[in-house]
C-alpha cells in the first residue's frame, strides 16, 4: 500500500516486479546526534513477486537501492533469481542512505551537513516501510554499516522484522578500524582543502582497500614482479588498488564518503536492549570487525547465534561468498510460524 501524499516518482515495471520511489520523511527530521534535516527523502527499491514476503538487504556505505543482479546492483553476486537471497522467492527492499550518493538526501558541496547515525538511517527505513505497508519485514540482511543499522532498527524498532541478520558488524566499533578510517576521512579532507576532492577520495579507497581484504588474499593475486611504467616501477598491487580508487571516485561523491565512514566510527548500541533474534556472520579474516567483537556482540544478545564463516576475502566476504552464504540465508528466512 502506498500513501500517495508520502511517495513522490513512484515507477511500476511488472515483467520485473519492480517498484522504485523516493519517500519524504517526517519534518523536522531530527538527527541522533543533534540537529535536523529539513525536507529529508529517502529513495527506495523493491524487486522481486508481489506479495512475496520482504527482506530489506543493506550493504556497506557504497551500497544503494539498487541490490540485485537483475539490477546490476552492488550485491549482485549474493541476490537475484536463484542466488542466495532469491528474488524469485522474497522480495527485496533496498535503500539509499542519507547522506550518501544516490536519490536520498545528502552533502551537497561547499555547503555544511549535520553528522549522521545509524539510527537515523534506521528511522528513515522504518519510514519508507510503513509508508509502503510492509511490516513486518521477513528479515533485515545487513552488511558493514548495514549490519550496524539493522542493530539500530532492533534496538528503535523491535516489531519492524521477525529477525536480524548482521554480517561484520559488532554493537561498537573497533578502535583500529576507526584509526584507519580516520586517516582515509583525513585524506578526502586534505583533498577538499587543496582543490582535488577526487584526488583525495582516490587515495582514500586505495586504502580503505587494503582494510577490506586479506594479507592472503593479496599474497595470492600480487605478489608478481613490477611492471616498468612511464617513469617508474610499478608494483602489481599499487595499479589494483589505484584503479579501485578511480573506479569509486567515478560513482560516489567525497563529501558522502566523509559523512558516511564517520557514521560507523560513532555506532555505539546497547546488544542487550535488541529483543529481535539476530544471527551474527563473523569472518575470522575480517581486519575491520575482530572475531572477537562479533563474538563478545552475540554474548551480549538477548536472542544471538553466531555463525563463522572463513574467507580468503576478509571484510569483503559478504559481497564475494554467495554460496557459503545461501545455507546460512535459507535458514534465516524459513517461516518457522
Amino acid at each position: 500500500m502506498v500513501a500517495d501524499d508520502t511517495l513522490t516518482e513512484i515507477r511500476t515495471d511488472p515483467p520485473t516486479c519492480v517498484e522504485e520511489g523516493v519517500c519524504r520523511l517526517p519534518a523536522p527530521f531530527r538527527l541522533h546526534h543533534g540537529g535536523v534535516l529539513a525536507g529529508a527523502e529517502l529513495g527506495w527499491r523493491l524487486t522481486g513477486p508481489a506479495g512475496a514476503p520482504v527482506v530489506l538487504a543493506i550493504g556497506g556505505i557504497s551500497g544503494h537501492r539498487r541490490v540485485s543482479a537483475e539490477d546490476e546492483g552492488w550485491w549482485a553476486p549474493v541476490v537475484g533469481r536463484g542466488r542466495a537471497l532469491d528474488t524469485g522467492r522474497v522480495r527485496v527492499l533496498g535503500i539509499d542512505w542519507l547522506g550518501g550518493s544516490g536519490a536520498s538526501t545528502a552533502p551537497v558541496t561547499g555547503q555544511p551537513f549535520p553528522t549522521l547515525s545509524a539510527f537515523d538511517q534506521a528511522e528513515a527505513i522504518a519510514a519508507v516501510v510503513a509508508a509502503l505497508g510492509l511490516a513486518p519485514l521477513r528479515a533485515v540482511i545487513g552488511a558493514s554499516y548495514g549490519g550496524q543499522v539493522a542493530l539500530a532498527l532492533g534496538a528503535r524498532h523491535p516489531s519492524l522484522a521477525r529477525q536480524l541478520v548482521v554480517l561484520s558488524a559488532a554493537d561498537r566499533t573497533h578502535p583500529m578500524a576507526s584509526a584507519w578510517r580516520s586517516v582515509e576521512r583525513e585524506m578526502v579532507r586534505f583533498g577538499i582543502r587543496q582543490g582535488d576532492a577526487a584526488g583525495g577520495l582516490k587515495l582514500a579507497r586505495a586504502l580503505a582497500m587494503c582494510t577490506y581484504r586479506t594479507p592472503r588474499e593479496f599474497a595470492l593475486r600480487f605478489g608478481g614482479e613490477p611492471e616498468r611504467g612511464a617513469e617508474r616501477l610499478v608494483l602489481p598491487v599499487e595499479s589494483y588498488l589505484f584503479a579501485r580508487g578511480d573506479a569509486y571516485v567515478a560513482r560516489y561523491r567525497p563529501e558522502s564518503f566523509v559523512c558516511l565512514s564517520e557514521s560507523i566510527d560513532l555506532f555505539r548500541v546497547d546488544a542487550a536492549a535488541i529483543a529481535t533474534p539476530v544471527t551474527a556472520v563473523a569472518v575470522p579474516e575480517d581486519q575491520l570487525v575482530p572475531y572477537a567483537d562479533m563474538q563478545a556482540l552475540v554474548r551480549r544478545l538477548p536472542a544471538g547465534r553466531l555463525v563463522t564463516l572463513d574467507s580468503v576475502y576478509g571484510h569483503d566476504a559478504f559481497l564475494k561468498e554467495g554460496e557459503a552464504l545461501r545455507p546460512i540465508f535459507a535458514d534465516c528466512l524459513e517461516d518457522r510460524r
